[in-house]
């Protein structure tokens, strides 16, 4: 006889985990069925996010920042470093212990919330009676039933066709958060968050670094004024980014891999690389769920159709996180985790796709919310715009980081906040008041009124909003 649970979630990553957890806050029986496996065999919970994703990446991006400066930047401080070394192997080690740390906090949330943990990959067998059947296929494979199921299988790298990866030379994120040492050149694929973040971390630690990029425009989804900033400070540190590129045929041999590619002035060109990473997306994760046991409707791109609400075309049935549409972003897939667990319970869930903040954790930092100044040409919205820079801000001064600038954009006739964008230190925690005023729907004024701590990087943020009524105070 299979066991019975009121949720069961196929997925342990953060949309997962997070609505198994607050389900079962919410009085549900539940069950979280999870395959990540450690390098021992055991459970790995926190999915693509904790296991070779988010959480990993920052640990060698704080390792790599601290190399760095520690080579280029003590000295400007009177801190003299003499014999400065490298161990990549203890890097890595403490990249694996921050994971399983991770691993480890979700393994105990689950027991605090009494949330049943399967180890194995989770599959559709049947509905049948108002419940849904669920198999998991692990060490001991079993069956389970729930009355509601919660999918949030997260997905997977995208592959060039004929390059497939094999984690040692062609690498996804995965292999790029393993590399054993640093190579001396290193070929990324794609200019997005994972390629720029990987880039960044074997950049500081002496890889000539290469990227190359399809599109003609430098983060594309960013707005441009401040990608302009960001480009213009990743070239000064030694990254090589070539734009508009069309990328041919790739091989590899015992020495490395070789890129034949084409630049924006359909010059042929060849790059030679010891490793290559490739960054061209990532696709919804269906292997092994069978949805067409049950008459789960995917979309041609092999997403799980959902409406605004997460409900899949099957009654009882939802889905969350990089496996649905929109941004696959951890926090998004985290919202709609909270969100879909309360609906269940009869409550008004809620994700404002308006106000998710997006972060790319490179030096400098790249962060927004909201519209950005090309969209708002684009929709014909009249609007405001100011902007203040890290130069003419005392702690980024005394920081010695004072890249980037502070852009926020608001609505010429309201001056409700419509975007903020950041390029500058501590991005990642400056965006956040901005994403709670834009919740408030908040103005400009609103943030211009409010006083802040001196000397605070936070100082930017208000200078900007003074800027949208031509009245900043320090520049």
């Amino acid at each position: 006889m299979s066991k019975q649970f009121d949720v069961i979630v196929i997925g342990g990553g953060p949309g997962g985990y997070i609505a198994a957890i607050r389900a079962a806050q919410l009085g549900f029986n539940v069950a979280c069925i999870d395959e990540w496996k450690n390098a021992k065999g055991g459970p790995a919970l926190g999915g693509t996010c904790t296991n070779i994703g988010c959480i990993p990446s920052k640990a060698l991006l704080q390792s790599s920042e601290h190399y760095d400066h520690a080579a280029h930047h003590f000295a400007d401080h009177g801190i003299e470093v003499k014999g400065l070394g490298l161990d990549v192997a203890k890097m890595l080690a403490r990249k694996d212990t921050v994971v399983k740390q991770n691993n480890d906090g979700i393994v105990y949330l689950f027991k605090k919330n009494k949330v049943t943990f399967f180890h194995g990959r989770g599959s559709f067998v049947a509905a049948k009676d108002g419940l849904y059947d669920i198999k998991v296929a692990g060490a001991a494979e079993e069956t389970l039933s729930g009355k509601h199921v919660i999918v949030a299988t997260g997905s997977n790298a995208r592959a060039l066709p004929g390059a497939p990866f094999d984690e040692e030379t062609i690498l996804s994120n995965d292999g790029a958060l393993r590399i054993g040492a640093v190579p001396k050149k290193l070929g990324l694929i794609g200019s997005g968050v994972i390629g720029l973040e990987m880039g960044s971390v074997w950049r500081r630690l002496g890889a000539e670094v290469t990227i190359l990029e399809g599109l003609p425009t430098f983060l594309g989804a960013v707005d441009q004024q401040i990608a302009k900033e960001a480009h213009k400070a990743f070239v000064k540190q030694g990254l090589k980014i070539e734009l508009g590129v069309k990328v041919g045929e790739i091989k590899t041999d015992k020495k490395g891999v070789s890129v034949a590619w084409t630049n924006a002035k359909g010059e042929a060109q060849t790059l030679d690389v010891d490793k290559l990473i490739v960054s061209i997306g990532r696709a919804a994760n269906t292997i092994g769920l069978a949805p067409e046991t049950v008459g789960l409707k995917l979309d041609e791109r092999g997403a799980i159709v959902v409406d605004e609400e997460c409900k899949t075309n099957l009654p009882n049935v939802w889905a969350v996180g990089d496996v649905v549409r929109g941004p696959m972003l951890a926090h998004k897939a985290e919202e709609e985790g909270v969100a879909v667990a309360e609906r269940i319970a009869g409550q008004h869930g809620h994700v404002n796709f308006n106000t998710i903040p997006w972060v790319i954790y490179t030096n400098p930092e790249i962060a927004w919310v909201g519209q950005t100044e090309e969209q708002l040409k684009a929709a014909g919205r009249a609007y405001k715009a100011g902007t203040f820079p890290f130069m003419a801000n005392g702690r980024a001064r005394a920081l010695g980081d004072t890249t980037g600038m502070v852009k926020m954009l608001a609505d010429a006739t309201t001056d409700e906040i419509l975007g903020v964008h950041i390029v500058g230190p501590f991005a990642s925690e400056l965006i956040a008041e901005c994403v709670v005023a834009m919740e408030f729907r908040a103005s400009a004024e609103d943030i211009a009124r409010i006083c802040h701590a001196h000397p605070s990087l936070s100082e930017a943020t208000k200078e900007a909003a003074l800027a949208v009524d031509k009245r900043t105070l320090n520049f």
